[in-house]
């Protein structure tokens, strides 16, 4: 999207304003104008494909989350970035935009997963990447990068392996290699402790 046509649409649509950005064009969208600017955007700008659907926690501040929406139209090769605040710190929730991309339904799902924002109307509003009794949403900032000791979900799997979840390690490591002889299989390396969070200082 060439900057004419960004400033054609924060001219035509006024309660739009612009986002900072390095790369893509964006806007910031008050979240009761979202389905009416989506629905625009696909049916009269031509973004008739959804990239991704995400959210930002900013953790203290308020409003705590927003929603993050990357369109992009095939027919005009235009790239635009939707910025929406949601106000509701405790249960963040947002209209879905299942019924104009297909393609939400995963995105959303997995934005509800890994951050606990509520897509209202969606169609099959549950976890997809953790487990339905998992009680925590792993890309809130106050989740522990290595993650919680958890229990397996599934009894045959904790009578085969017996034992729980090991938290992952903070991707990319820093991973420990034993220099203890034996089995490589047993031997593989672990990942350092990486139980600390920006509530909880790093350990030593």
């Amino acid at each position: 999207m060439d900057d004419d046509l960004l400033s054609k649409l924060l001219d035509s649509c006024n309660y739009l304003s612009q986002r900072d950005s390095a790369d893509h064009p964006a806007v910031n969208c008050p979240i009761d104008r979202w389905k009416e600017l989506a629905a625009l955007l696909r049916d009269e700008r031509g973004f008739d494909m959804l990239l991704d659907a995400t959210c930002i926690d900013w953790h203290k501040e308020s409003p705590r989350f927003t929603a993050i929406y990357h369109l992009f139209s095939t027919a005009n090769h235009d790239y635009l970035r939707i910025a929406v605040d949601i106000p509701n710190d405790e249960e963040p929730s947002i209209p879905s935009v299942t019924d104009l991309w297909a393609a939400a339904d995963w995105h959303e799902r997995e934005a509800y997963d890994m951050f606990g924002v509520t897509y209202e109307d969606h169609p099959n509003m549950r976890r997809i990447l953790m487990w339905d009794s998992y009680p925590w949403h792993p890309l809130r900032k106050e989740f522990p990068l290595a993650g919680h000791d958890t229990d397996l979900p599934d009894e045959e799997v904790r009578e085969e392996t017996e034992t729980p979840v090991i938290p992952a390690p903070m991707a990319g490591g820093p991973f420990v290699a034993s220099r203890k002889p034996g089995i490589m299989s047993k031997n593989e390396p672990r990942g350092a402790d990486q139980s600390w969070s920006e509530e909880s200082e790093k350990r030593d």
